[in-house]
């Protein structure tokens, strides 16, 4: 992925409006002094929003595919759950912009395929360091410190896109090694340094990376946090040549001063808000999505980060789109938590001080969340589950996965077939996680095993 400066020319969006029954009704304001030192500047929304987008990428394009999922009732009954009686066909051309006003009253959802982003990283997690890759060319970062499941995808997310630019990963996992590698823990094991941590340990993640990255840095050495150097290019941004050029010169001196950069769990920092931005903005075309239509964005839930920055940047981008993220990991209450603390960093980050705003007094609410269907542990696949996966590849070309991306589609169907009663088109982001499945060939051999027998019929 390639490093490229979004123009302004093309940042045309402004910052007011409306979005979930929130009215944001604001002109020009005025920025307060920040802690990363930006002046106190009277500027526009449209001009507050090309400050946050106007920077380098580590994604050359935001653009992503936009593919329409038709529903239709069929009389087969493929397994319980709300997919049982529900065939699918994919329109992979779908009329989009003004045209889609047009289109019949046919049960649909549509699909960002972010999960084509790139063959190994996850599309919400190239979405998450789209902005965070090139200030470790800024900051000359020669090692980041993570940590996640055994099966993490971030972790694989860190490790390939540090190493696709020479630089080194530590990834820390929680629990034991498997006794064969696969999926995620085989990418990561491969790209990056693997260490398994002890489940105790694990408990106190702050503490254990802060450990982990001092004895990676040395004694000569530095750690920094994401935010940290995220706030210091508020302030310091460098010309993308001088930064190479230190960048060429650091590396090519032996026994190096080591620069440690600890991203958190997940890449669930501020920054990672950015990308998700980026990407709303590129939806928000008139040609593609619009800004006028209602739209219910769905979602699947980890640490929730992505589905915040839906919320938030439709807000910010004025939008009248409304965020559903299905819950995964964490309760209704922690992913509400979650959403007031990166709110509260975002807002004190860039100085959401727009006089007289309203949008000072938002710290949440931002993100419809909600239960999974079939609710279960984390990690637990449930009967039929593989089944469903399986038609929806063999119907529409699309892999999801039962643990993340599946739970999306199955919300996204549910509310297709609300649609025509609430008026709003549905539209479901895929996150990508295929690469969880080879891991989960190994805990669920029964179901994985039928496959081969040929037990699930691929006709509508």
């Amino acid at each position: 992925m390639k490093v490229q400066r979004l123009p302004n020319s093309k940042t045309k969006t402004a910052f007011a409006a409306i979005i979930m029954k929130k009215a944001f009704h604001s002109a020009s304001g005025q920025l307060s002094n920040s802690p990363q030192g930006i002046c106190n500047v009277r500027m526009s929304g449209e001009e507050l929003m090309s400050r946050l987008l106007d920077r380098k990428w580590a994604l050359t394009s935001p653009d992503s595919k936009i593919h329409q999922i038709k529903l239709f009732t069929t009389t087969e009954k493929h397994g319980g759950g709300p997919l049982g009686g529900i065939s699918f066909l994919n329109n992979t051309c779908p009329f989009l912009g003004d045209d889609m006003i047009m289109r019949d009253e046919d049960r649909c959802f549509y699909v960002v395929r972010d999960d084509l982003l790139h063959p190994l990283v996850n599309g919400n997690k190239a979405r998450k360091m789209d902005a965070l890759l090139p200030l470790l060319e800024d900051h000359i970062v020669t090692d980041l410190v993570t940590c996640g499941g055994c099966q993490s995808a971030h972790a694989t997310a860190v490790a390939v896109s540090c190493a696709e630019r020479g630089l080194k990963s530590h990834l820390l996992l929680r629990g034991e090694q498997p006794q064969i590698l696969t999926g995620y823990n085989l990418i990561s094991t491969i790209y990056g340094k693997v260490t398994y941590v002890p489940r105790t340990h694990y408990a106190h993640r702050i503490e254990m990376l802060k450990s982990y990255a001092n004895l990676v840095a040395g004694n000569n050495g530095d750690v920094v946090w994401c935010n940290e150097i995220f706030e210091a290019s508020l302030t310091a941004q460098k010309s993308r040549a001088s930064c190479l050029g230190q960048m060429d010169a650091h590396k090519g001196i032996d026994n190096c001063q080591k620069k440690v950069l600890i991203v958190n769990e997940g890449a669930g920092d501020a920054v990672a808000l950015l990308g998700v931005f980026r990407l709303l903005q590129y939806l928000s075309q008139d040609h593609l999505l619009g800004r006028k239509r209602a739209i219910k964005f769905v979602v699947d839930a980890g640490t929730g980060t992505t589905a915040v920055g839906l919320g938030l940047g439709a807000i910010c981008l004025g939008l009248p789109w409304e965020v559903t993220a299905i819950a995964l990991v964490d309760t209704i209450d922690g992913y509400k938590q979650q959403e007031k603390n990166l709110i509260s960093e975002f807002k004190r980050l860039f100085g959401f001080l727009l006089k007289k705003s309203s949008l000072n007094e938002v710290d949440g609410e931002i993100v419809h969340w909600v239960e999974r269907c079939r609710p279960r542990k984390f990690g637990n696949v449930l009967e039929g589950e593989i089944e469903a996966c399986h038609r929806i590849a063999q119907l529409t070309g699309i892999l999801v996965d039962p643990v993340y991306t599946l739970a999306a589609w199955e919300m996204a169907t549910l509310l297709s077939d609300e649609k025509l009663k609430q008026d709003a088109d549905v539209v479901m982001l895929h996150t990508g996680g295929t690469l969880g499945m080879f891991g989960l060939a190994q805990r669920y051999k029964s179901s994985f095993h039928s496959l081969k027998d040929g037990a699930f019929p691929s006709n509508r």
